[in-house]
């Protein structure tokens, strides 16, 4: 006789992960270098890079918790002009738009603008974040490394905008 017990024939079947990722890609990657060659030799200091970060998402499909989430990133450096004012000439732009496909399972109809908003980004991130440093240090330049974002603050703070808008 076995010591094992009985096995409920739910227990084998794991519960349904509420965010399920189906795929991540690169949508859309753009780098410029405006001033090549000339700007490798005559740069005479780190550029100031500026970064806007924007979430976007969209059902993919009517009736269906299927969605896409992207990240679209764009990362401008400059030259400090001569004369310390300003933005001096454009070094190089980057701009990605990295995307995943997700599947959100049992969460509740109040609860998906934020999942999608904070959770779905929060995942797609570091895989941004690899490809903006590596696209922009294959360009010739130091890499450009994001810091953490907080995904929360920025989905708030666009929410009070909208809010403030209404």
């Amino acid at each position: 006789m076995s010591d094992t017990p009985p096995v409920h024939p739910d227990a084998t079947t794991p519960p349904a992960t509420p965010i399920a990722v189906n795929i991540q890609y690169i949508k859309d990657l753009s780098f410029e270098v405006p001033g090549a060659p000339l700007i490798y030799t005559q740069m005479k200091a780190t550029p100031r890079v500026d970064i806007n970060l924007d979430v976007q998402a969209r059902r993919i499909q009517d009736g269906q918790n299927v969605f896409e989430v992207t990240l679209a990133i764009r990362a401008e450096a400059t030259e400090a002009p001569a004369n310390g004012g300003g933005a001096g000439p454009r070094v190089f732009l980057a701009e990605l738009a990295y995307s995943g496909v997700f599947t959100l399972s049992g969460i509740p109809d109040n609860t998906v603008e934020p999942v999608l908003l904070v959770e779905c980004p929060r995942i797609l991130f570091p895989y941004a974040r690899s490809i903006l440093s590596d696209v922009t240090r294959d360009g010739g330049f130091p890499p450009v490394l994001l810091q953490p974002i907080d995904f929360l603050a920025l989905w708030q703070s666009r929410r009070a905008q909208a809010a403030a808008a209404n």
